[in-house]
């Protein structure tokens, strides 16, 4: 007969109702259910990002069979596999829910406590006597030893971990977590990941739902449609199931692609780090509208970080969607607190997104024309100071910016002012790079002379952009050359006619803007010095 001690169940003066008692004989427990509770949502997310990937594959090859007009029959088992994988789904999301509420309410009350130490569970007065027996004594440990065993029991994990779960073979697992897999990178950007014969990777077809194959042979990327008949992929010889066993078989009997083309697979090239799945990102609301297509805020799935999503048209043409891209291939390689940072981009399927961190303050031109006669003077030094600070990294870096004005400035919530909008930069090894194309899209009013005559472009032509900012920044704003036309201004700046001195604006920032706009490039101060003179500029003002 087995009888159960309740005594404890009687103890219960100190104890409130709904409420987690924390104190010196629980908190070990406590800490060690809130590291297992991590530790156990940890492994539900990512099953629940593993379901929402293999529900998106199964729908892929429904597609696929579907436009292959196969038999109706056929499909009923991928139905029921969509079907399941959806249940498996909503399951892992439940216990994602509720591990999340148990983390929650442990993270609080740890929170709480803060570094002071827990109090006591039990309060024991010293009567002033001596306790001399030791039966006396060793029953008071036991005692204690018992309430220790009862509590322990009390706060243990309720949810335990899943079962492990078999290790799959990677030619098993589906296509999007293959490490060749690119997604939807356009064709133009394959050129420069694939490097040596044999070098290849799968990639999403631009505007149609087909996969191809991309290989470098003979010093020429070459692009192969892979075939779906029958829901079984092929190129020219066997038929497989999936994807990756299809290029498994080449990889390992070494046979060609195709015996006209003679390609033969060598080595896979492992997508960026910086690739994140659609699902990993929650889009928000519409926060503006891009030259590619719209800005969402957003959060990320993983942890909640605030970011913002600049969304890629799907129809407009491959070179415009390398474009796109191409803000995200510079911002990846840079870190500095006055330059906006990358979060990554997802590629893998359309709509194209790069993600990248949310400034909450918005742009610096709407910032300065609405809070701009607010501020004091030093702020607004120190705020074109962060920008000086920005562009002398990139100085640094050899990017060229080319189209630096307070439009595609970011300002945070702390008024710390952010260099953004890279569309149009550009990294040359000699910090030189000459724009063959027209004047179409150039911001005629804030572009340098040499590059406007010449299309010459370098750290000096974003030297005088920035003498522009400047003049915005102690304008709070106004529109520079605003009476006059952009044929106009060119003819005033070879007549050696410059922006005025705004109101108000101290005579040694002014002084600043003038050399920005030497016309001779070379006589321009570079970033660095620009940066140490706005420094010392503000230290001079209260």
């Amino acid at each position: 007969m087995v009888t159960f001690d309740t005594s404890l169940l009687e103890e219960t003066d100190n104890l409130q109702e709904e409420e987690l008692q924390l104190n010196d004989l629980t908190i070990e427990n406590v800490q060690h259910t809130l590291t297992s509770a991590e530790e156990e949502l940890a492994v539900v997310m990512e099953t629940v990002n593993l379901k929402q990937e293999a529900i998106r594959q199964i729908k892929v090859e429904i597609a696929c069979e579907e436009r292959s007009k196969g038999d109706l029959m056929s499909l009923l088992p991928k139905y029921q596999s969509l079907q399941d994988a959806v249940l498996q789904h909503n399951i892992s999301m439940c216990s994602r829910v509720k591990l999340q509420g148990q983390r929650d309410i442990l993270k609080k009350k740890m929170s709480e406590l803060g570094a002071r130490d827990p109090p006591p569970a039990l309060h024991l007065q010293d009567d002033g006597q001596s306790i001399c027996s030791i039966d006396r004594e060793s029953g008071i440990n036991q005692t204690l030893e018992n309430i220790k065993n009862h509590i322990s029991g009390i706060f243990r994990p309720k949810i335990s971990l899943p079962p492990l779960l078999p290790l799959v073979p990677e030619v098993q697992k589906p296509l999007s977590q293959q490490h060749w897999y690119h997604g939807a990178i356009p064709r133009t950007e394959v050129q420069g990941l694939l490097i040596n014969n044999g070098d290849f990777l799968v990639r999403e077809s631009q505007g149609k739902q087909e996969y191809v194959l991309s290989v470098l042979w003979d010093g020429q990327p070459r692009h192969f449609i892979i075939q779906c008949v029958d829901n079984l992929y092929r190129l020219e010889g066997e038929a497989f199931p999936t994807i990756p066993l299809l290029i498994d078989n080449f990889l390992k009997t070494k046979q060609v692609v195709t015996k006209k083309s003679g390609v033969i697979l060598s080595r896979a090239i492992v997508k960026d780090k910086w690739v994140l799945e659609h699902e990993e990102v929650i889009l928000g609301e519409r926060i503006g509208r891009g030259n590619f297509g719209e800005v969402f805020s957003g959060r990320l799935l993983a942890d909640n970080t605030p970011v913002a999503v600049k969304t890629c048209r799907e129809t407009l043409p491959p070179d415009l969607k390398d474009k796109f891209l191409s803000e995200a291939r510079i911002l990846k390689q840079y870190s500095h607190p006055n330059i906006v940072k990358l979060i990554g981009v997802c590629t893998q399927k359309h709509p194209i997104y790069i993600v990248m961190e949310l400034v909450q303050g918005g742009d610096f031109l709407t910032f300065l024309r609405n809070d701009g006669p607010r501020l004091k003077t030093k702020e607004l030094i120190r705020m074109s100071e962060n920008a000086s600070a920005g562009m002398e990294y990139l100085e640094s870096k050899r990017c060229i910016h080319r189209d630096l004005a307070a439009r595609n400035c970011l300002v945070t919530e702390k008024n710390v002012l952010k260099i953004s909008d890279f569309g149009m930069s550009r990294e040359e090894a000699d910090g030189v790079y000459s724009s063959t194309g027209g004047m179409k899209q150039i911001p005629v009013k804030w572009t340098a002379p040499e590059a406007l005559n010449y299309g010459r472009y370098s750290s000096e032509s974003d030297v005088w952009s920035f003498g522009v900012l400047l003049w915005e920044a102690f304008s709070l704003g106004a529109v520079p050359y605003t009476s006059m036309s952009n044929q106009q201004t060119r003819e005033a700046i070879e007549q050696g006619i410059r922006l005025p001195a705004p109101d108000m604006c101290p005579d040694d920032i002014y002084n600043l803007m003038l050399r920005c706009w030497e016309y001779d490039a070379r006589k321009r101060p570079n970033f660095g010095t620009v940066h140490q003179e706005l420094i010392s500029i503000r230290k001079k003002h209260r």
